[in-house]
Parts: structure tokens; C-alpha cells; sequence
């Protein structure tokens, strides 16, 4: 989710499949009604909760890529789907919250790009495997699960020779549990995820660096970010 706090809110990152270029319909939702409702809670809580702006590992770790196709996990408000439009990707934005899709769809239009919006949980999306020349998790919020559905619903969907960036906020996953009901050992952290590769990935990036922040929005204290960019060879 686009610059997303963890801490703030509950989980993961959830489909309908909306023709490209169409506002997300709410009435295909699948996933956790209880995840949604907290997004959506969350989110009518301000008229805009992230910056606006895309996120700056996205930028960074991009500039090298030729544009293909793209899944934006956790859209949000859908400023790094407009920024990759933008940029020539074909997206496809996936978002639990049917009220920041809407916001999406809005800004999108409003850009004059085309988005395939997608309103569902990450692991029960039903993403076509192997088709993504780019998966983009920016500060995801996925719930782990005993059989790491998420983590590998994220490397699933990436197609040979494609690229997985995988961004989060750095030392989140060693916070203690505390009084707002965040607990680190709920969700998917970066290390979850590099466990799983084996010799068809190669790491390209896993390393800890300065965040280059959007100013305002929520999240923006965070400091120092965990990037991780591997690519599937086959």
C-alpha cells in the first residue's frame, strides 16, 4: 500500500478485476471481510492518507527496467500505479480497500492512464501465475500464514526474467507487540520472503538503506528502508 504504515491499521493487501480503465465495483471483494473493513475504516478517516507522491525505491529501483507489465500490491491511492502508467508499464493495481480504489480510479482518470484495478486480498486474488515483468510490494501490509500464502503468492506472479521489489520500513519486524494491536510476528517481513527463493531467482538487491520519503502522509517518519529486488531466471 502505497507508503503505508502497518501499525496504524490491520493486514494484508486484497479481487475483483475491473476491465482497464474501469472504477473498481466493490461487489467483488474477495478476501477477509474484517481486513477490508479496517482499510476502508482507515482510509475515511482522511480525505487523503498517503502523499500523493510514488515511492522513492520504486523510482530508484525502476530507472534501469523496460516497461512491461506491472502488479502493484497494495495500491493504496493509487500513486505508484499512476506514476507506472505514467512511466509505459501496462498495471494492474491490487488494493483491499474498495474506498482507496476509488480514490485510485479517480487520480488515475484524472492523469488520463489506464489501470486494471483489482479489489481483493493478495493470496486470494487468483493472479494469472508467471505474468508480471514487474511485482511491486511497497511497504506491504500481508498477514503471514502458516503456509506462506502471501509470500508466495508474491513470487508466483512473477514471470521469467521479471523482477520482485519488495520494500518495507526497516526494524519494524523486531518491534515489540504493542498496546494499538500491532504485533510484528503477524505479518510478512522481506527475510519471509528471500527464504523461499531458490536457484531460479537471483538477488539483484537486499540491503538496507536511507528512505527517500514523499513528504506528508502517514508513514513518513519511517527513516531506513529494506529493499530487496530478485529476479526470476526461470
Amino acid at each position: 500500500m502505497t507508503d503505508h504504515d502497518i501499525t496504524a491499521a490491520s493486514p494484508a493487501t486484497a479481487s475483483h478485476l475491473s476491465a482497464p480503465g474501469a472504477a473498481p465495483s466493490g461487489d467483488g471483494y474477495v478476501g477477509d471481510p474484517a481486513v477490508r473493513t479496517a482499510w476502508d475504516n482507515r482510509y475515511l478517516d482522511r480525505q487523503q492518507l498517503w502523499s500523493g507522491s510514488p515511492n522513492g525505491a520504486l523510482v530508484a529501483e525502476t530507472a534501469g527496467l523496460t516497461p512491461g507489465r506491472v502488479l502493484d500490491v497494495g495500491c493504496g491511492e493509487g500513486a505508484d500505479a499512476v506514476w507506472l502508467a505514467r512511466e509505459g508499464w501496462d498495471v494492474t493495481a491490487l488494493e483491499v480497500s474498495g474506498v482507496a480504489l476509488e480514490r485510485a480510479a479517480g487520480h488515475a482518470r484524472d492523469a488520463g492512464v489506464t489501470v486494471r484495478w483489482v479489489h481483493a486480498g493478495l493470496a486470494e486474488a487468483g493472479l494469472p501465475a508467471a505474468s508480471f515483468d514487474l511485482v511491486s510490494a511497497q511497504y506491504p501490509a500481508l498477514l503471514r500464514t502458516p503456509d506462506s500464502a502471501a509470500e508466495r503468492a508474491l513470487l508466483a506472479a512473477v514471470a521469467p526474467g521479471g523482477v520482485l521489489l519488495l520494500v518495507h520500513h526497516a526494524g519494524m519486524d523486531t518491534r515489540p507487540a504493542d498496546d494499538s494491536g500491532f504485533d510484528p510476528a503477524d505479518y510478512v517481513w522481506p527475510s519471509m520472503v528471500t527464504a523461499l527463493l531458490d536457484s531460479d531467482w537471483e538477488v539483484e538487491v537486499d540491503e538496507q538503506r536511507p528512505r527517500v520519503a514523499p513528504d506528508g502522509g502517514a508513514g513518513a517518519h519511517h527513516t531506513d528502508d529494506l529493499v530487496v529486488r530478485a529476479r526470476r531466471l526461470r
